[in-house]
Formats: structure tokens, sequence, C-alpha cells
């Protein structure tokens, strides 16, 4: 026998009803299942692990090939004379 649990907080994405979804879970379907008792609105999820699909390579997320060739220098901030509040 399948219980069926009400999901306190949940709100019903077509009618706007909160604390009315219930869910359940079939394992030997490998589904999962939500239900609006206030309106009939029915919702069916796989649980099922798909593979995620590879990265696309980009610039930001590879490492960098070589340091850049930059010479470090001290930058120092002057405040502005003009902006002094009085």
């Amino acid at each position: 026998m399948t219980v069926k649990r009400f999901i306190a907080g949940a709100v019903c994405p077509r009618c706007s009803e909160m604390d009315k979804i219930r869910a359940w879970r079939d394992d030997d379907a490998e589904q999962q299942f939500r239900e609006c008792i206030s309106c009939g609105y029915e919702d069916v999820q796989s649980t099922v692990v798909q593979a995620q699909p590879t990265e696309i390579v980009t610039r930001v997320n590879q490492p960098h090939s070589s340091a850049p060739d930059a010479e470090e220098v001290v930058i120092n901030f002057i405040p502005n004379p003009g902006m002094t509040k009085h």
C-alpha cells in the first residue's frame, strides 16, 4: 500500500492553493507522483538518476596555461581634496 502524504507549505501550480498537494512514490514504476486535492492537478516525475552531460569547455572553466606577464606595481589612492565634507 502506498502512503500519500501532504507536503507542508507546498503551493499548487494551477490553483495556487497552499497545503493541498499530496505526494507518493511508486518504486516499481520508478516514478514520483503529486496531486492537488483542490483542483485535481497531477504531476509525474521519474526517480531514475540520469547521467549529467559533460560541461562545455570555456575559458572560464579551464585552468590558466601560464601566469600573466605583468610586473607588480603598488598603487596609492590619494583622496580628492575637492570632495571633503565640511
